[in-house]
């Protein structure tokens, strides 16, 4: 099922001591005003791109990430979901699909190669996918500390749900016992990060049954509906992120 592509929603933050505040930047029935959370100082631009193809969305990111380098856009946060899709990282190997190549397609499942690193991972409705396009060079041009960062923001993600996430030393990522919640991929070029976080919210399960996820085997993957008990839209997740966002960055004075 292909998903739409809307106007990308383009939010210009800028937050006081004691509100967060959002001017849209977007035009037609696309645009709206949001407000996600309060009590924030961040100066952050956050684009909220909806439902996306995962080509369309990777062009969005090389774009911001180069205005980003030349230093004509801030640190951008992206918010977006996918349409069905398995992405094969770098380190790729074919082994981690459990069945033929071509037959993905027939369930409604596209195979596209990528430039982040990692195995490969599902994409899908219910997951919200997270692109920090980053200035490392202002952030100490650490890849280790960059990784233990969002890794982080999950964690305290997680922590406003309730629920305990935890680092395992298998794989980068964030894992609720043994099973992983957010998949976590980058690549860096100039010092500028982009790809990111796959959090699961109450995305379908079931393709991860059909490949070897992140190539990690004896482990399994999880969600925010399923650990909960409800339903828990990408919606509902986003103001946890952002916060999260800002305690392990703004936090520390790196906004």
């Amino acid at each position: 099922m292909a998903a739409s592509s809307p106007q990308p929603v383009s939010l210009s933050a800028s937050c006081s001591k004691k509100s967060f505040q959002t001017k849209v930047l977007g035009r037609g029935h696309h645009a709206k005003q949001v407000n996600l959370l309060d009590a924030v100082e961040m100066a952050l631009k956050i684009l909220d791109l909806g439902a996306m193809s995962y080509e369309e969305c990777t062009d969005i990111q090389r774009s911001v990430l180069e205005s980003v380098i030349s230093g004509n856009e801030p640190h951008t946060l992206i918010f977006v979901e996918h349409e069905p899709v398995l992405t094969l990282g770098s380190d790729f190997h074919e082994a981690n699909l459990l069945q033929p190549s071509e037959s993905y397609a027939g369930e409604g499942i596209r195979l596209i190669r990528t430039d982040r690193g990692g195995d490969v991972t599902y994409h899908g409705p219910g997951q919200l996918v997270i692109y920090p396009i980053f200035d490392l060079n202002e952030l100490g041009r650490d890849l280790h500390r960059w990784l233990r960062d969002l890794e982080d923001t999950m964690i305290m993600s997680l922590n406003t749900f309730g629920l305990e996430g935890q680092r395992l030393s298998v794989n980068t990522g964030v894992w609720v016992d043994k099973n992983k919640i957010a998949a976590i991929g980058i690549k860096v070029r100039k010092w500028v990060s982009m790809h990111g976080i796959a959090l699961n919210c109450n995305t379908d399960l079931s393709p991860y049954q059909k490949i070897i996820p992140c190539g990690v085997l004896g482990h399994g993957v999880t969600s925010l509906s399923q650990e909960l008990g409800r339903d828990v839209s990408t919606q509902e997740a986003k103001p946890a992120v952002l916060t999260a966002f800002h305690e392990v960055f703004g936090g520390r004075g790196r906004f």
